[in-house]
């Protein structure tokens, strides 16, 4: 395991994912032994991450089988598949038929029929503290939500005006930002080894300057709580995530990268290749469609969902005002580190 420096932001996140992970194998063991909290978190993360914990075991309680085999599924997949295709889309149903539809309502673990974890569904799994933190931090975010939409079109959907609407609550601005203390610019991503032309990762634009450490800091709490699910729904690809931040960190200390460097230190979320999906805010009737899936989730406020984006396609309906935070990183990163890609997890290699 990759030693945290203390006075990192990642360190405290260790910590609690691991208290979590403690929790989470007790509950699942029905044992009935306390276990401590650390002395190093405070009061709210702590009752955040108790929480968490017994989500996760409900949902490790009752697992869901299907009949797909997700190595064949994704060798079907091209290699930039979005999900956008229509003419690939209707190919991979051809080849991989639906079942009836169900509606899931209680935490569950969706699996393939090898066993290998295709998604975690955890309804309620977000404290109504934390839901508050996470739409004072949107808040704060608004003049670069502002600036993030577009007038393109319609397949530029992340930041497309009709995918969104004006708040009731005016504090709260449309818009699509991405946060990343280290990455590859958009345009100069690369697909396997990163191209030997001199393009390095840097600091997003929405970090740099001397707004991005407090914008960092607003987000730590609900990055630590995605990263302790992500030890729980993934250990090994949680540890490879923790190697390739603590390797950007001293990357960008030998090259003199001061504003990734203190981005970096402030960080609290690892760098994972699963998707973590937190959704929050003043709405109803949330629901997740997993159309390639034939599941449909109930999707209110406080609900986390991790999977894989590129093999689950998914769409979201919802009357009111929803705020998504989406913990993700795409390969190149952990490729420019030479950080080795985990394996599936599968249903018994949680415990």
């Amino acid at each position: 395991m990759t030693a945290v420096p203390a006075d990192c932001a990642l360190y405290t996140t260790c910590i609690a994912s691991k208290f979590v992970k403690q929790l989470f194998d007790c509950n699942v063991a029905g044992n009935a032994q306390s276990i401590s909290p650390p002395l190093t978190i405070d009061v709210p993360t702590m009752l955040a991450c108790q929480h968490l914990a017994r989500v996760l075991a409900d949902a490790y309680s009752n697992p869901i089988q299907l009949d797909l085999d997700m190595i064949r599924y994704n060798e079907a997949l091209h290699k930039r598949s979005t999900g956008m295709v229509a003419t690939h889309e209707d190919s991979l149903l051809e080849k991989f038929p639906h079942g009836q539809e169900c509606l899931l309502e209680k935490p569950s673990v969706i699996l393939d029929s090898a066993g290998r974890i295709i998604l975690w569904y955890l309804p309620d799994a977000i404290s109504p503290w934390i839901q508050a933190e996470m739409e004072d931090a949107t808040i704060g975010m608004g003049s670069l939500l502002m600036k993030s939409m577009t007038s393109g079109l319609d397949t530029q959907w992340r930041t497309f005006p009709g995918n969104f609407h004006a708040s009731d609550r005016r504090q709260l601005t449309p818009g699509c930002i991405n946060l990343a203390p280290c990455w590859f610019m958009q345009g100069r991503e690369p697909y396997g080894l990163p191209p030997a032309d001199g393009f390095t990762p840097e600091v997003s634009a929405a970090l740099k300057g001397k707004g991005g450490p407090k914008i960092i800091i607003s987000m730590q709490r609900a990055a630590l709580l995605a990263s302790a699910a992500l030890r729980v729904m993934h250990p090994k690809l949680y540890w490879a995530s923790v190697a390739t931040h603590i390797k950007l960190a001293r990357w960008a200390v030998e090259r003199g990268l001061s504003d990734m460097s203190t981005c970096l230190q402030f960080w609290a979320s690892v760098f994972n290749w699963f998707d973590v999906m937190s959704s929050v805010g003043h709405y109803c009737n949330g629901l997740m469609t997993l159309s390639n899936l034939s599941i449909r989730l109930q999707y209110n406020s406080g609900a986390m969902v991790g999977c894989s984006g590129h093999f689950v396609r998914h769409g979201v309906t919802y009357t009111g005002d929803r705020i998504v935070w989406a913990w993700f990183i795409r390969d190149s990163l952990q490729n420019f580190m030479g950080t080795p890609r985990p394996s599936y997890a599968t249903y018994m290699g949680v415990d």
